[in-house]
């Protein structure tokens, strides 16, 4: 066997233990889902992000920039700014490139999300074939900088994508632990799904192939799809017009190993580089929702088709509705478990008030009660959620919404934050989850979510009852009137009133949010406690 081939194999029996570990106290945790724009109510196109688990969620407004012959664009470490809410967490530069003459203002936080120019792009880990890990010292893109680079000079989902996969080959695709990742890109035309892996252990910048695989498909207008950390790509044609994929794809995976034409027979990609297994319970669901005239098999996942026609065209209001989704009457609803059912003074079997979906992700309450942990797609340890509604019969600054919320999309709204805003409420801007902060709004909406999940039975009903469902309902209605003012301020008066007017009520939308949390909370915590 030759050093090469040993060392590959060196390195693969230690990362394979290094990332068992680390996938044995964290899980893939982020779901997007895209919508075509003849599949929408309206003709808007959706794409969509929830951040689970602990990331930076602290939301910042960059502007678009002017810059001179000769600036340098520093690469950041991916993996800082995943965590850059920490106080010990300075990003650290890896390299650098040539920045671009002028950068579009966009919207930033652990993941970058929009710009003003109506692109979404929304993340999630993919996981994937071990082999394809890069050292950062060496292949120095990860998703965050993809992201942020596109945003940054992009105004058009295929232009972001073929930025990002050029860099990418150029200067290599790495991640800290999980491997290959996946973006879902919206502008107000087409909604795409982009998918990267690494080169392997042994690229370096000065190797004679490129630093990354990667591939993307436009859904159909028509259609939808999910992409809950798990690969979708299967068959990939590279004639067909609406998929874009890097030059040598197949070479590589031979190159590492994960393929071989004579053994293998066709190129599956979610087989080859997904490595994925059947059995994601957030598609299944999700597929069910929106298109429950077909049985979909849970043990059928990997097979599932790339998208699919909606037996509904979905508002905005309804994938809203699907990110709060629990699995509740679903057969794998956990509150349906025997372990919450008691004998009352009566002699009647009933439910206990502290059945809760989110206790799933307790593991003492699994342990004492004996139930199994199955995922579902709203989760409470979230950091930030958004959806984002593209519309191009509407200037970018009023046609681009950002639905943004913070911790849960279960127990938190949906705020309308319009890409025309140039600024935020600080409280949003800010975070530190180490200490309680009662300038940071996360954790307004944080301790809601908190409450509600110890008494899930009484609490939920009262949320959405009191609070969650007359302001989401109210931003619904005031939609078509808010738009309305701010394009008759566009069309009299110029973009730059239309930005202010937008700005105003954005912030106002947040800033009540997070005051009614703050207030709520209250009322909860005295119901919790009786008083005592």
């Amino acid at each position: 066997m030759s050093l090469k081939r040993l060392s590959k194999k060196l390195f693969i029996t230690v990362m394979t233990v290094l990332l068992v570990t680390i996938f044995s106290i964290t899980s893939l945790a982020c779901t997007n889902i895209l919508v075509g724009k003849d599949a929408s109510t309206d003709g808007s196109v959706f794409t969509s992000h929830t951040v689970d688990g602990r990331y930076d969620s602290r939301l910042r407004v960059i502007p678009a920039m002017d810059h001179e012959d000769g600036d340098m664009l520093d690469i950041l470490l991916g993996h800082d700014l995943k965590f850059g809410e920490r106080p010990d967490v300075i990003p650290k530069v890896i390299g650098q490139i040539p920045q671009v003459p002028h950068t579009y203002k966009y919207f930033e936080s652990a993941y970058s999300l929009a710009n003003e120019h109506q692109l979404f792009t929304a993340e999630t880990t993919q996981g994937g074939a071990i082999e394809t890990r890069n050292d950062e010292d060496e292949a120095i893109m990860s998703i965050r900088m993809l992201a942020r680079i596109a945003l940054q000079r992009a105004t058009t989902a295929r232009e972001a994508i073929e930025i990002m996969g050029e860099l990418a080959l150029e200067y290599g695709f790495a991640e800290t632990a999980y491997l290959g990742e996946c973006l879902s890109i919206a502008d107000p035309n087409e909604v795409w799904m982009f998918e990267i892996y690494g080169a392997g252990p042994f690229w370096t910048q000065d190797s004679d192939y490129p630093g990354a695989a990667w591939v993307a498909r436009r859904i159909p207008d028509n259609h939808v799809s999910v992409n809950p950390n798990y690969s979708r790509f299967r068959e990939i044609d590279p004639d067909d017009p609406d998929t874009m994929v890097s030059e040598g794809y197949i070479d590589l995976a031979i190159e590492l190993e994960i393929y071989d034409p004579e053994e293998d027979g066709e190129f599956i990609w979610n087989e080859v580089y997904g490595n994925v297994s059947p059995g994601s319970t957030r598609l299944w669901r999700l597929y069910s929702l929106l298109k429950p005239s077909v049985d979909w098999k849970l043990d059928e996942t990997h097979e599932y088709p790339f998208s699919i026609e909606p037996d509904e065209k979905l508002s905005v209001e309804d994938v809203i509705a699907l990110f709060r989704d629990e699995n509740i009457s679903s057969e794998l609803d956990i509150t349906e478990h025997e372990s919450w059912f008691y004998e009352d003074d009566e002699g009647e079997m009933v439910k206990s008030p502290l059945a809760s979906p989110q206790a799933v992700y307790n593991r003492d309450l699994r342990n004492l009660l004996g139930y199994d942990s199955v995922r579902h797609t709203a989760i409470s340890r979230c950091s930030s959620f958004w959806v984002g509604q593209a519309r191009d019969w509407l200037p970018n600054e009023i046609g681009g919404v950002l639905w943004y919320g913070l911790n849960s999309p279960a127990n938190s709204p949906f705020i309308p934050l319009y890409l025309g805003a140039d600024d935020i409420p600080m409280s949003y801007q800010v975070l530190n989850r180490d200490a309680m902060d009662y300038n940071s709004a996360w954790w307004a909406f944080a301790r809601v979510d908190d409450v509600v999940n110890r008494r899930y039975q009484e609490f939920k009903p009262r949320l959405h009852e009191e609070l969650l469902d007359p302001m989401q309902d109210y931003w619904f209605n005031m939609q078509d009137v808010v738009e309305g003012k701010a394009l008759e301020l566009y069309e009299e008066h110029g973009s730059d009133e239309a930005r202010k007017f937008l700005t105003s009520y954005s912030k106002s939308q947040m800033e009540w949010a997070e005051q009614s949390y703050w207030d709520y909370f209250d009322e909860l915590y005295f119901s919790l406690t009786g008083g005592f």
